[in-house]
C-alpha cells in the first residue's frame, strides 16, 4: 500500500543534530524512519515526531555491527518501504593521543563513522537507482579539513566521508539521486561527552558552540538545494578557511592547540 508521504531515513536521530535533523524533515511532511540503539528513547521520539501529523517507525539497530546495518534495511524491504531520503547522521568520537586510547573503542568508532555509512548507502542506492530519485545526507565535519591531534581517528573519519561524499556525488550526477555533505563545528549536543573530550580546550566555552536546531536547518537547506556541501556558520567557515590557506603541519599544530586539555601546558 503506497504511503501519502515520502519516507526519511535518519540514523542517530534520538539525539543532537540527528534529532534536530528528523524533527525538521517531519514538520516538513517527510514520513520518518528513525534508527538508534536506545529502543525506549526512540519510542519517545517517535511520539513526539507523530504530532507533525506523520507517520514514524521506529528501528532499533545498533549500527557498531555490520549485519545490523544490512538487517535495517532487510526490514524495510520486508515492509515495502523505499525511502527517498537517506540522513547518515550517527557518529561518535574519542578524545586522547592516540598511543593512550583503546583500539577496540577506535575500531567500533570506524565501523559506525564509516563501514555503517557505506553498506547503508549502497542499500540505499541499489533500492533507489532503479526509481530514478532520491537524497543523501552524510554527516562530515569541519574535523574532514584538517589533521586533529588528541582527536586523530575522528578527524580520519570525517575526511573520509566527505572525500567520499564527494566522489559519489560524482559518480551519480546523471542518476536523479543528490549527495550532501555536511560540516558542522563544534555543536551544543552530548557528543563531546561520549566521547570523553569534556576537559579539551574546544569546549570550555560552551557559548561558543553552535545550537543542533541552526546545523539542522543549514544541512535541511543544503539537501533540499541539492548542494553537494554545506559548511554550517560563518566562524567555521572562517575556520575551514584558514586550514586551507594553512600547510597540514600548521593545521595539525592549529588544531592540537585548539584540542588539548585545558589543563595540559
Amino acid at each position: 500500500m503506497e504511503n501519502k508521504n515520502p519516507y526519511a531515513l535518519i540514523t542517530g536521530a534520538t539525539s543532537g543534530i540527528g534529532y534536530e535533523l528528523a524533527k525538521k524533515f517531519a514538520q516538513n511532511g517527510y514520513d520518518l524512519v528513525i534508527v538508534s540503539r536506545n529502543h525506549e528513547e526512540l519510542k519517545k521520539k517517535a511520539e513526539e515526531f507523530k504530532s507533525y501529523g506523520v507517520n514514524v517507525i521506529p528501528i532499533s539497530k545498533n549500527l557498531f555491527q555490520n549485519e545490523e546495518v544490512y538487517s535495517l534495511y532487510a526490514d524495510l524491504k520486508l515492509n515495502g518501504i523505499s525511502p527517498e531520503i537517506l540522513v547518515n547522521d550517527a557518529g561518535q568520537g574519542l578524545y586522547g593521543l592516540f598511543q593512550n586510547t583503546d583500539i577496540h573503542r577506535e575500531v567500533d568508532l570506524i565501523n559506525l563513522n564509516i563501514i555503517s555509512v557505506i553498506i547503508l548507502t549502497k542499500l540505499f542506492l541499489r533500492d533507489r537507482l532503479p526509481k530514478g530519485s532520491g537524497k543523501i545526507l552524510n554527516l562530515a565535519s569541519i574535523a574532514s579539513k584538517a589533521p586533529g591531534p588528541w582527536h586523530s581517528v575522528y578527524h580520519g573519519t570525517k575526511a573520509f566521508i566527505l572525500s567520499w561524499s564527494e566522489a559519489i556525488r560524482e559518480e551519480l550526477k546523471d542518476s536523479g539521486i543528490t549527495v550532501t555533505a555536511l560540516l558542522p563545528g563544534p555543536t551544543d549536543t552530548d557528543f563531546f561527552n561520549k566521547a570523553g573530550m569534556n576537559r579539551s580546550k574546544i569546549v570550555e566555552d560552551k557559548n561558543d558552540l553552535a545550537s543542533a536546531e541552526e546545523v539542522a536547518a543549514d544541512g535541511y537547506n543544503a539537501l533540499m538545494n541539492n548542494d553537494d556541501k554545506i559548511i554550517s556558520g560563518i566562524k567555521n567557515k572562517l575556520t575551514v578557511a584558514m586550514s586551507n590557506l594553512s600547510t597540514d603541519n600548521m593545521a595539525a599544530h592549529r588544531m592540537a592547540e585548539m584540542q588539548k586539555p585545558v589543563d595540559e601546558k
